[in-house]
């Protein structure tokens, strides 16, 4: 039971991690949009986009192997409780939720590459529309893991 709790422990925090770069990435991009033709503000975001970019993929990882070992690990670990069972829909929603996110995120990636190679942006609100759908997609996620409705 410790190693799940500990496995557990560090998934949420990875995702906590991943879910802040996914939230910040978009307003990174959207302050590029803002920024004009300044180029050491331009430089500046770019930067920090993607150091942003390599950090949430290394939380994403470590949070989805981690998600893994929860989904699957009392196949391999002794005393692993298992959450493969009658009435786990509600995970298959949240995996399907989480990939939702994920998509999200590479879409977020592509543009910060796609304007560091001088191509344009959505317009501002395009972009500010676009930093709202993973706090609606977290809400859900987190609805399903506290209810379990199915």
């Amino acid at each position: 039971m410790t190693a799940y709790l500990i496995a557990k422990t560090a998934h949420i925090v990875f995702v906590i991690a991943w879910m802040a770069a996914l939230f910040y990435l978009p307003r990174i991009l959207l302050n590029l949009v803002e920024a004009g033709d300044v180029a050491p503000v331009r430089e500046r975001l770019l930067l920090m986009g993607r150091r942003l970019y390599r950090f949430g993929h290394i939380m994403f990882g470590l949070a989805f192997v981690l998600g893994l070992v929860l989904w699957l690990g009392y196949r391999v670990i002794p005393d692993f409780p298992t959450m493969v069972a009658q009435g786990s829909g509600w995970l298959h929603a949240k995996l399907g939720l989480v990939l939702l996110l994920f998509a999200a995120w590479v879409v977020s990636g592509r543009w910060l590459k796609r304007v560091a190679r001088g191509g344009t942006l959505p317009s501002a609100s395009a972009l500010r529309w676009f930093n709202e759908i993973p706090v609606l997609v977290l809400a859900g996620i987190v609805w399903l893991v506290l209810a379990k409705p199915f």
